[in-house]
Formats: C-alpha cells, sequence, structure tokens
C-alpha cells in the first residue's frame, strides 16, 4: 500500500517499544567483533520531525515517547535513549530516530544495512537521510527478505513492521520470516504487529508455534483491555534467536 505513512504515528508508545526493543538486540549482537547484517522490510525515512504539522495532527508522540521521557527509568545509558539524545542534539530537540536511524547510529562501519522501502516519496527521504551509510532499495520489502537470505554477512537480523492495512500482513509477515528462517536459522528475526483484533493475533501466534522453530519470544505492551475501545489496544513484539 503507498498511502501509509508513519510520520503521523512516529515516536508513539509502538514506536518506544518496538526501538527500545531494537537497539538493545543491536548493542548485544555488537558486542563482539564479528560483522552484522541488518535487513528491514519497511523502513520509513529513519528520521522524523514530531514538531511538524503531520506529527501534531494525532498527538501520538505526546502520549508516547514525550510521555516516556518524563517516566522513565531507563536511564541514558539505554542504546534507544543514546541514539534519542544525539538526534535532538544534531537536529533539534523535537526530532525523532526511526529504526534505520537507530541501526545507522549502533552498528559499524564492518556491518552492512539494507533498508526495503515500497513507497516512493518516504523512499527518496529514506536515501537523503541514511546517505551512503546503507543500501536503500525502493521495492517489495518482503521480496527483498528473501533474496538477501542468507546475508553476507552470515550474522544478523531481520526486522519486518509492517503498516498492517491490509488484513493479510499479519499471515505474509509470518509466513516471510519462516521462509527466511528455513534458509538462516541462526538469524534473528523480529516481527512488530498491532492487537486491533486478538483473533488475528492469536492466528498469528499459532502459526509461528506450528513452523518447527524454537527459541521464540513474545512481548505486548497494552494501553487497555482489547474490549474496551474499538482500534489499536496493545502492540507487540515476537523476536526468534
Amino acid at each position: 500500500m503507498l498511502s501509509y505513512q508513519h510520520i503521523y504515528h512516529a515516536g508513539n508508545l509502538a514506536d518506544v517499544q518496538k526501538h527500545a526493543a531494537l537497539a538493545w538486540i543491536l548493542a548485544y549482537l555488537t558486542v563482539k567483533d564479528k560483522p552484522v547484517s541488518y535487513i528491514e522490510t519497511h523502513s520509513g525515512r529513519a528520521r522524523y520531525d514530531l514538531a511538524s504539522d503531520a506529527a501534531r495532527k494525532t498527538g501520538e508522540a505526546e502520549k508516547g515517547i514525550e510521555s516516556a521521557l518524563i517516566q522513565t527509568e531507563l536511564g541514558a545509558k539505554h542504546p534507544y535513549l543514546r541514539v534519542l539524545q544525539n538526534v535532538r542534539a544534531n537536529f533539534g530537540p523535537r526530532h525523532y530516530p526511526g529504526s534505520p536511524w537507530i541501526a545507522r547510529e549502533l552498528l559499524r562501519n564492518s556491518d552492512q544495512i539494507h533498508l526495503a522501502e515500497f513507497h516512493p516519496q518516504e523512499a527518496q527521504a529514506l536515501r537523503s537521510a541514511i546517505g551512503k551509510r546503507a543500501k536503500v532499495y525502493q521495492q517489495d520489502g518482503y521480496q527483498l527478505a528473501q533474496s538477501l537470505c542468507p546475508p553476507n554477512p552470515r550474522r544478523g537480523i531481520l526486522l519486518i513492521d509492517p503498516s498492517y492495512e491490509v488484513k493479510t500482513d499479519y499471515q505474509e509477515a509470518a509466513k516471510s520470516i519462516i521462509k527466511a528462517h528455513k534458509r538462516f536459522t541462526s538469524g534473528t528475526y523480529m516481527i512488530w504487529y498491532p492487537v486491533v483484533d486478538r483473533a488475528r493475533i492469536e492466528l498469528l501466534e499459532d502459526t509461528f508455534k506450528n513452523s518447527g522453530i524454537k527459541n521464540i519470544q513474545l512481548f505486548e505492551l497494552a494501553t487497555t483491555a482489547d474490549t474496551q475501545v474499538h482500534g489499536m489496544t496493545a502492540s507487540g513484539m515476537i523476536v526468534i534467536n
């Protein structure tokens, strides 16, 4: 889909959950000297101005990262907060790093970064922001993931974070990881999902349970009970290896 633009949701609680987990995993993977490959299927524009009209339209960042900064107990040593502080020091106090920027900041020159973004305007903004530090592909992210797995270097992480505007994204994301895992069993995989319809999440969980893949963890951050409101009530992360 070409209608989705993440600027309207940048810095919300789902971003905080996803980016804090991603930053921690990247920091963990770079403890060893061995190089890492990073692949992302739905990258967005890498960096967001939360003071822009589009970002302010929903007010999600105020309830997300801005509220979290007031209440956080993580401390400045957490790699996610270090990246956020660096972005704001260099670009302004209301800027926010997307996952490509987090990878750019935490990975080393010896590591490889592969970013897919299908939306033409977002892909152009991504190239402009990320520079020569990463390879940007304006193509279907699922196809890119399959073409690159197993990656070189053969140690790394695949992040799948679609917009879920299409209901089939839940199963397509899961099947993409299962297919890639068959060729790259040692890789670390992350899939983010919104909880809008609990039945879809249960099907997603069952798909992974029945896949034969081991070492799967699931984390959810809920703001309200599933039955209390319409729309997204929680966001989740499934992490493999």
